[in-house]
């Protein structure tokens, strides 16, 4: 290793990780290092507002502040981007204590918030279109396999957060007014849909045989298996295809599906 790499990754270390500088970062140059710390630190959490806006609203600009230099010590940056910063956070406040996380279901606020991101910044793919199922034989819609847009998202939560969601992400505390008065999250364990359509994220709530239904299209099942596990949900297996016909027209208005 060369001296000039042995300094460049001295000074990661003491930058990121607060290691002791050796040789020549050691001395004054030392103290000076502390303004490079701040400032590193500083950035990352910045980002971590950026990634996780309606969450910071939740907690308040202190409280956020607080958890996210708890997660940068915890947690420290390994990405080359800055925009991965932070993926872990929903599982670390998930095991941090009150004084961090308040109420359990700001657990699910990160989770919605990094699920919307990723969900933005997911690769583009051609949408699958009604007029190429129209031209499906009926004996080529048992072997069918429909395949999910790279932007679909499915988040397990444990409360029904997404009124307190709208709410806030809706709200502009930049305009001076106060934090609205917010619908208390319950428990409701549940999946959210997340995905992108014409360069705008959306998410909805799923009900039971949807979700269903799309963990099967996830696993490759063909539509028969849908319609064998859409009439294991309902049970009903005449209700079974007119229900994922149903499912499958709104997953292609929707362009949950790629070609």
């Amino acid at each position: 290793m060369s001296v000039t790499l042995q300094q460049q990754q001295q000074l990661a270390a003491a930058i990121r990780d607060g290691a002791e500088p050796a040789g020549l970062l050691a001395g004054d140059f030392a103290l000076g290092l502390e303004v490079y710390r701040h400032a590193y630190r500083a950035r990352l959490v910045a980002a971590l507002t950026d990634n996780y806006t309606v969450l910071g609203r939740a907690l308040g600009d202190a409280a956020f502040e607080a958890l996210g230099r708890a997660y940068l010590d915890a947690r420290p940056s390994r990405h080359p981007s800055i925009r991965w910063f932070g993926h872990e956070l929903a599982a670390f406040m998930a095991e941090a204590g009150d004084d961090l996380v308040p109420h359990a279901s700001l657990v699910d606020f990160a989770t919605m918030d990094w699920a919307l991101r990723g969900a933005f910044d997911a690769a583009e793919a051609p949408v699958l279109e009604m007029a190429t199922l129209a031209a499906l034989g009926p004996d080529d819609w048992a072997s069918l396999v429909l395949h999910l847009h790279p932007s679909v998202q499915r988040v397990a939560l444990a409360y029904a957060i997404e009124p307190a969601w709208r709410v806030l992400r809706e709200w502009e505390p930049e305009s001076g007014t106060d934090q609205p008065e917010l619908p208390e999250p319950v428990p409701h364990p549940h999946t959210l849909l997340v995905w992108r359509q014409f360069g705008e994220t959306h998410w909805r709530s799923l009900e039971p045989l949807e979700a269903a239904l799309l963990q099967a299209v996830a696993d490759q099942a063909p539509f028969a298996l849908l319609c064998e596990r859409a009439a294991a949900e309902l049970g009903d297996a005449e209700a079974a295809a007119p229900a994922v016909i149903v499912a499958l027209q709104r997953w292609l208005s929707d362009g949950l599906l790629r070609a």
